[in-house]
């Protein structure tokens, strides 16, 4: 063995037992993959990754996405032996409270951290995502003397990963996209946290990467750095398609009596056996956490690196400043996450006499509207263009250079190639949803997906981690309820927006017609704390006469009194959201005929509306008013929250049914009648108490 082979060992185990120190210390985690994939990790980190420890966040880094969440002090280690702020106290720390190494990589906590991974295939389809905004923004601001885009994304994942079936829809579109600056490194241990592999995955999996379109490479040797640099430097050089490099290693490798089972993977070793692992790998069983001065000094030289090459980006940066000063302005606005000054003079009006139109609808003439003036925008649907409208027309489809749209159909117009802004997801309604988080992550893109409100279900992992990290993702779900008829039940959404509501730090915004969707939209633009979801009608819905109602504006607040009988403290409050705030304001005409004091408000957006001061939501809703009624097409759970358990909601008991909308809203009680027959029965029942 050579004195730098020696070196590189010396490395590696370092980074072995570091994280198994640290695992064993929390008595909870994952050391299997720390340890068998550490020589791939220390080739990637050391002879490839571009990064700054002293600036995670400079724009034209390399990405490194540890999809196999559970392996996280795999990556803490790195981060903490590579300069970042990241101590050896926290590693010690590892999954206690407050800590800043949590059990599962979370974006916010450490500083490196790309994405918060857990659940397994949602790390690989952010990677395609933040792939597509790396060729994206590359053919948009790049010029030929001139590169300043230019990074690859790196993803470690684990044989979970690629036997989850998001990563089979995102890996099948990024193998179309032809995204060659997407590297993935396959731990390819053959063991899971039931047993080996063997028991339910037994497909070659290069094969079928290969039939995705995606260069096929591999390492029999997981051990071998120079094999893995090899086999890096070859996916480097392909620059038309994605490349998965399959390295085959030892589950908790060096480990005695668990190396190569399912006993390595989601539990600690245990002291003796850590200690036997220590030996047999001939490294000191004490002090724990060792850390030799010469492998410290050898990682931390990745600092003058990182600076050096932000150094001469920066100069890059600078003369593309001078040369090209509006792209420069403009290409630190976008990664800055500003919107452009004057966008909201863009947004469409919708006055008196306007005609009726879905909410779906109106939603297409506010995109078309802000699509020019916010080119960040970008986005597309699952295969659904012609039914959510959410196209921006004229703008370029998404497509690999050299596409050709010779017999293609669908065209949006504009452009093929990477400077196209529509992406055309195909039926992958998972994959569109966690490549938009993607998207989101690397920054640069205002990411927009669409599909019926029913397929929501489809999307919810990646819905919930963009809520979780904060993310500014726009997810349009259209045909929101038993309104879009003929379809049926299956595609009929009962229970999806209450759903939606679960969700911590989701906005979801209903809209009640043309007016509301303009502000909606704007409200979901001007979002920079979380994702929001936009909920759109398939049916027209008249356009509500604000010359006699509040303006739409006071959607800006969630829920707003959209109409009253008289000033002062109503007898009565009908809540009604999105297509049903007609009917709720319908039934408020007829009970003011018969001398009730009646209010009615429009409730587009809990979320919203439960962020205004106290002040404004009891002026809305006085909590003298006991006498409520909510109204929904969708379950009744949930609206409690508002009308009280004295309220009454007019809503749906169970799953919808085929025929047209107006029978279906007749045949299930969601009419005029009915809300003035709930709110007259709660008027005699405050009489009669």
């Amino acid at each position: 063995m050579s004195k730098t082979t020696a070196f590189e060992e010396k490395c590696i185990n370092t980074i072995r037992f570091l994280a198994a120190d640290a695992i064993e210390k929390a008595k909870s985690g994952h050391p299997g993959m720390p340890m068998g994939a550490a020589a791939a990790a220390h080739t990637l980190w050391v002879s490839h990754l571009k990064h700054n420890p002293v600036n995670p966040r400079w724009v034209d880094r390399d990405r490194f996405v540890l999809s196999a969440g559970h392996a996280s002090m795999l990556l803490y280690v790195l981060l903490h032996l590579t300069g970042y702020d990241l101590s050896m106290d926290d590693l010690k720390a590892f999954r206690q409270w407050e800590s800043r190494t949590p059990g599962h990589p979370e974006l916010h906590c450490a500083p490196g951290v790309e994405v918060t991974t857990g659940p397994l295939g949602q790390g690989l389809s952010n990677a395609v995502g933040m792939a597509i905004a790396e060729a994206h923004l590359a053919a948009r601001f790049n010029r030929p003397d001139c590169e300043v885009v230019d990074h690859f994304t790196y993803v470690l994942a684990s044989d979970g990963d690629i036997m989850e079936g998001v990563t089979a829809e995102s890996c099948s579109l990024a193998g179309h996209l032809g995204l060659g600056k997407l590297i993935v490194l396959y731990d390819d241990n053959r063991v899971s946290l039931a047993g080996t592999t063997s028991l339910s995955f037994t497909e070659d999996v290069g094969r079928r990467f290969e039939a995705y379109g995606w260069q096929v490479l591999r390492v029999q040797e997981g051990n071998r750095p120079a094999a893995i640099n090899a086999a890096l430097q070859q996916a480097r050089a392909e620059e038309s398609k994605p490349s998965i490099i399959s390295v085959q290693t030892v589950l908790g490798y060096g480990a005695p009596h668990k190396q190569g089972t399912a006993d390595a993977h989601g539990s600690p070793l245990g002291r003796d056996e850590l200690d036997a692992a220590k030996k047999n790998l001939g490294w000191p069983v004490d002090p724990t956490f060792f850390v030799p001065e010469d492998v410290s000094n050898f990682y931390r030289e990745a600092l003058d690196r990182g600076k050096a090459r932000e150094e001469q980006w920066l100069q890059t940066f600078e003369r593309y400043r001078r040369q090209y000063p509006e792209q420069a302005a403009e290409f630190s606005r976008v990664l800055a996450g500003r919107l452009p000054d004057d966008w909201e003079a863009a947004l469409p009006v919708y006055g008196e006499g306007a005609a009726d139109v879905a909410t779906r609808k109106a939603g297409e003439t506010v995109m078309q509207a802000l699509a020019p003036k916010i080119p960040e925008l970008m986005g597309g649907s699952a295969d659904l263009n012609p039914s959510t409208f959410t196209w921006l027309k004229g703008l370029g489809d998404f497509q690999p250079p050299g596409f050709s749209p010779e017999g293609v159909q669908g065209r949006v117009g504009g452009p093929w190639g990477y400077e196209g802004r529509n992406i055309h997801y195909g039926v992958r309604e998972h994959a569109m949803g966690a490549i938009s988080v993607g998207m989101a992550l690397h920054g640069g893109i205002l990411p927009y997906t669409a599909t019926f409100l029913t397929f929501a279900d489809y999307m919810r992992p990646p819905i919930r981690l963009s809520a979780l990290m904060g993310l500014r993702v726009i997810y349009v779900f259209t045909h929101d309820s038993i309104g879009l008829g003929e379809d049926g039940p299956t595609h009929q959404p009962i229970e999806h927006i209450m759903n939606l509501r679960a969700v911590p730090n989701l906005t979801v915004i209903r809209p009640a017609d043309a007016g509301e969707t303009v502000e909606a939209w704007r409200e979901a633009i001007r979002n920079t704390e979380g994702p929001t979801t936009l909920i759109f009608s398939r049916q027209n819905l008249p356009v509500l006469d604000r010359a006699k109602l509040a303006p739409a504006t006071g959607l800006r607040k969630g829920g707003y009194t959209l109409w009253e009988s008289g000033e002062g403290i109503p007898d009565i409050i009908l809540i009604g959201t999105g297509s049903e705030v007609v009917p709720t304001l319908e039934a408020g005409h007829r009970l003011a005929v018969d001398g009730v004091a009646v209010r009615v408000v429009s409730m587009p957006s809990w979320e919203l509306f439960d962020r205004q001061p106290d002040a404004y939501r009891e002026a809305v809703l006085p909590s003298a008013v006991r006498a409520r009624v909510a109204v929904e097409a969708g379950i009744k759970l949930g609206w409690e929250r508002y009308v009280g358990l004295d309220g009454a909601i007019v809503g749906l008991e169970g799953f919808g049914a085929s025929a047209p909308a107006k029978v279906l809203f007749e045949k299930f009680g969601i009419t005029v009648e009915n809300v003035t027959a709930a709110a007259r029965a709660l008027l005699r029942a405050r009489v009669t108490s």
